[in-house]
Parts: structure tokens; sequence; C-alpha cells
């Protein structure tokens, strides 16, 4: 399988290249050539299949060409060894045809366990078979960070330097990652916010010199390929444990940088009968705005109780732009330049066509917290603000209540600990027995001004062979 970028002018690059490589040259983002499809027959023959067994069914055309099978397999089966439920993706029903995909069941308790446990393990694969050393640089709204960390604390090649937002993640989120030891391991809280974080990032890998040509630049942000085909998994896992594919299933996704909803529209392109894609997301609400009025424009980014969703700039939506627009990357960058400077539009039967499938709805703070309130108090479960703002959205978008409507539920409750105590249902959710040490951990990290350079120059001391 050929990997091609959404600008259209970098060139075509295998599995194994585009996992090392993150940003395409031309700016844009990889994405298959062609998708695997599968039929009905084929999806249903996956029943029953642990969840390690079905992410090699679904994810395995992608690496093909890299990774022999039984390799593959025994990377899969030590990724989701390490969960805390033998469900993997447990389901919870909250009413009639109403449920919660726990997602949080990981090290990190948050999603991005899923795929960056993965990732580290094919990096390591990868690197070690070309005797390649890589640096990982990324930013994280919060749950990113601590879950490239963990899935990658242990390669033996890559140093990994983590930029975050200074006081605008949790105190948990924070923790997470800067009481994970190792001479890899660089935290940098960056004063400024998630956005100003990823456009470092991506600066850095348009522009690697201050590298000096030694190593090279690894993403584990949601640019990677290989993030999204990671979870894109987990829509199956759910269709199938609901009666899938024979009935259509509808989603709820908690999401602000487009990647989580983005591999369900794919597992869609892939053959799994899916219904809705609902986009929940916060004040932050770029998305929003542009399906329900087709007007894409950023504002001025504000700080929420659910800080994973506080982006402005979607990176993943520039993959689903390259559909929207028949896979034309001259258009593609010609929208995302012009959106720089103000407002953008699609062509009215495209965006139409977008809304065939997707809908969406912005929820600020205090409705959050009144649908943790509504749900603890309704079914004794508690909720954490990203996923209370993706029930929400379910529940305001659903189109069809004889189709199982499915909330991801992104991250444990416990990492945000302010928003669940705001909500007046528990004033301190419990940690996991692995994580009950946290607060006493000793934290490492450096603060550091909003400015490229300084951040260039501190990664060029401090990575390992430099």
């Amino acid at each position: 399988m050929r990997y091609i970028s959404t600008r259209g002018k970098a060139p075509a690059l295998g599995f194994e290249d585009v996992l090392l490589t993150g940003l395409a040259t031309d700016g844009g983002l990889y994405v298959p050539e062609s998708l695997p499809h599968f039929s009905l027959e084929e999806i249903r023959s996956w029943r029953g299949l642990s969840y390690s067994e079905l992410a090699f069914k679904v994810m395995y055309p992608f690496v093909e060409d890299a990774v022999p099978a039984d390799d593959f397999r025994s990377m899969l089966d030590d990724t989701y060894q390490v969960f805390a439920h033998d469900a993997v993706a447990p389901l919870v029903q909250l009413d009639t045809n109403e449920w919660v995909m726990e997602l949080f069941r990981g090290p990190t308790l948050a999603f991005k366990d899923f795929a960056l446990q993965l990732l580290g393990r094919l990096l390591d694969y990868v690197l070690e078979k070309r005797n390649q050393h890589v640096v990982i640089m990324g930013a994280t709204s919060g749950d990113t960070g601590s879950a490239a960390i963990e899935g990658c604390r242990k390669c033996k090649h890559v140093d990994i330097f983590i930029l975050h937002p200074h006081e605008r993640v949790s105190e948990v989120q924070r923790r997470q990652m800067t009481t994970v030891t190792g001479d890899n391991i660089h935290n940098i809280a960056i004063r400024g916010n998630f956005d100003d974080c990823q456009r470092m990032v991506k600066a850095s890998f348009g522009d690697q010199s201050f590298l000096g040509g030694k190593t090279q630049l690894a993403a584990v942000n949601s640019i990677n390929w290989a993030r999204i085909m990671a979870q894109i998994v987990y829509y199956f896992h759910a269709s199938l444990a609901l009666g899938g594919p024979d009935r259509s299933m509808a989603f709820s996704v908690p999401t602000g940088n487009f990647g989580d909803i983005f591999a369900g529209y794919l597992a869609r392109q892939m053959g799994l009968p899916i219904s809705q894609l609902v986009i929940a997301t916060n004040r932050n609400d770029i998305l929003h705005r542009f399906l329900s009025g087709n007007r894409y424009e950023q504002h001025q980014l504000e700080h929420t109780i659910s800080p994973s969703m506080d982006i402005m700039v979607s990176s993943n939506f520039e993959r689903l732009l390259f559909d929207l627009l028949g896979r034309n990357g001259d258009e593609v960058r010609s929208l995302l330049e012009e959106a720089q400077s103000g407002p953008v539009s699609i062509e009215d039967y495209r965006w139409k066509h977008m809304r065939k499938l997707f809908d969406s709805a912005a929820i600020d703070d205090d409705t959050t917290c009144a649908m943790i309130r509504e749900i603890f108090e309704h079914n004794e479960y508690l909720l954490d603000p990203h996923t209370a703002i993706g029930v929400k959205a379910a529940r305001l978008c659903r189109r069809d209540k004889a189709v199982p409507m499915i909330t991801l539920g992104t991250a444990h409750p416990a990492k945000f600990p302010d928003a669940v105590a705001r909500s007046g249902v528990v004033s301190q959710p419990s940690l996991p027995k692995h994580l009950s040490d946290l607060f006493e951990r000793e934290e490492r990290f450096t603060v550091l001004d909003h400015d490229l350079k300084t951040v260039q120059q501190f990664m060029a001391e401090h990575w390992k062979h430099a």
C-alpha cells in the first residue's frame, strides 16, 4: 500500500517511511492511496474475535508491505495486554440503545493509548531493523503527551520531546507526563496555548536543520497515519458487539483535532455500516460552525473544563477535506492557505454531502457539568467532561432511536477532578491503583517561552546524541 499527501506535491511513500516521516514535505498529511474494503460477510465472520485478533484483521492491509504477519500479531498482543480490562474497550449502557464505549482502560487512562501503545512498538521494530535513531516531537492538549511517553519511553532508538501549554492542562494530565523518568524523556511547558505548540511542531517538521543532520523528527500527534489506523479498530469492535454489521450504528465523538472521528469516517469507507457521526465539541467550536454553516473561521481559543478539546486548528480535518474536494491537493492547499487570513467555505454541494453523515454540537461548561450530574444521578456512572460533551451532543443530534448510539468515552474522570467537582457529584474521583501515588512522584519539566528558536535550541542541546 502506498500513501499520498493531502497537498499533492510530496512523493508517495510506503508504510515504514510514513511512520517515521509524520508530516509530508509539502506540508500535507499522508493518507492511503486507496482503502481496503470489507464485505458484510467478512465483517460478520469476525464476531467473537478478541480485540487484538480484530485489530489484525482491520489493520494488516495497511502494514503488510512492511511488517510480517506473525510479527504484527505479536505486536498487537503485547499492545492490548497492558489494558486493564479483558474486553479492552468495554461498552456500558446508559439507556435504550445508548452506550458509552470506554476507551480509557489503557495505562494513561485515555483513548490515545490505543494508538500510542502500538506506535511505540512499531517505531522500535522499524528503527531496530534500520539501525536508525529519531527524535519524537509532539504537542499535546493533555492526553497525547502522557500516552506517547508511556508508549515510547522504552524505545531504544528515540528521544521524546513533548510540548504542552503551561498551566492549561489538568494537574493529573501534567503529572502523568512529568513524573515519568528517563534520560530520553523531555517535557516542555510552553507559555501559550495548544495551537501555539502545534504550530511549532509543524514548523519544526518543515525545517529540521536545527538537528544538524544527525537525526530526524518523528511524529506522535495524530498527523501520524499510524495513530489514525489504530483508532479505526474500535468502531468495528463496538459494531460487532451490538449486532453489526447487520444493523447500522451511530457514534458521537468528543473531538478537537478531528483524528478520532476521522477514523470512524474511514471505518465506514472500509465497509462498516455507520449511519451518523456526531462531532461533539466545546466552546472552541470551529468544526461545529463549519458543519452547521459552511464557514471555516478561526476564533480566539478559549480555556474550558474540557482542555483536551481546547483546539482551534483541527489538523486532521485536512484529511477529510482532501476527500470532500475530490482528492485534489492543490484545492486543499489553496483553501487552507486562505483560511489563515479569514473565513472560507466549500462548494454547497460538497458541504451538503458532508452533512449526510456528520452532525455536530458545541457544549458549554455549565451544560457539561449538568450532563455529568444527570448521568450520575440516573445511572451512578461518572463521566469525564469530554465524554459528557459526547453524550450531550449525541442526545441533541440523534436522528433515529432505533439505531444504537455509541459515545466514545475518551478519558477517565479522575484525569479531570476539577470538572467533576464542579458538577457537584463527587469531590475527588479516585485514580486507579497503578496511579495511586501520582501526586507523590517527583516532576521534571522545563518552562519555555512561545518561541520556535528557543524550543529548537533546547531540543538540539538535549537529545542524547547531541
